[in-house]
């Protein structure tokens, strides 16, 4: 049994990565990577139109090991034979690497992912069974509050508060949990008063 994978999220605006394969798999993960702000090099030759589209630089042909070189991740959207040569040549180089659908060959998973109000919370099998953490994501995304925007603003001006009153850790989160609690009890504003919601 391997160890355990170390969760994390990882700060890629701004920072090259690099995404070898050019088809539906491919666009998908590109937009994940966008979104992220990674500056993204798309590696194939065969690459779709959104792709072409999306602002990422392109070369369309094999990969090549130098391809690598200074990036910070890679993605293995191709073939497994292509899967195998991306993740040799980034173990050489120290790049960490998410093989779509291809754990053997990753140093990375990617999990399912729910974002609501500037929080995000994801689920992985660590590559063994991507249908069940897509399931597991939907089941948690039906627990999640909708206002947790507002759980978030309230977390983060506790922090604030906490900090500058030199408020011991230990206690911190008992303090959130209870303006959590406070936050949630208060009645909602009638329809038609200050605050409520005029028909």
């Amino acid at each position: 049994m391997s160890a355990p994978l170390l969760p994390l999220f990882l700060k890629l605006e701004g920072r090259p990565a690099l995404l070898v394969g050019g088809g539906g798999v491919a666009a998908a993960r590109l937009a994940q990577l966008l979104e992220a702000g990674a500056r993204v090099t798309v590696v194939a030759p065969e690459v779709r139109p959104e792709i072409l589209a999306s602002g990422a630089a392109v070369r369309r042909r094999r990969f090549r090991p130098a391809d690598l070189d200074g990036v910070w991740l890679a993605v293995a959207a191709a073939t497994p034979e292509v899967g195998r040569q991306v993740a040799r040549a980034a173990e050489a180089r120290r790049v960490f690497v998410n093989a779509v659908d291809d754990p053997r060959n990753a140093s990375a998973y990617t999990g399912g992912v729910i974002r609501r109000g500037g929080v995000a919370v994801a689920v992985s099998t660590g590559g063994r069974a991507p249908a069940l953490a897509g399931l597991l994501r939907q089941a948690l995304g039906a627990l999640l509050p909708d206002d947790l925007d507002a759980w978030l603003e309230l977390a983060e001006r506790l922090r604030a508060e906490d900090r500058a009153t030199g408020v011991p850790l230990r206690d911190r989160r008992w303090r959130l949990l209870e303006a959590l609690v406070a936050l949630e009890s208060a009645p909602a504003p009638e329809p038609g008063r200050p605050g409520g919601n005029a028909a």
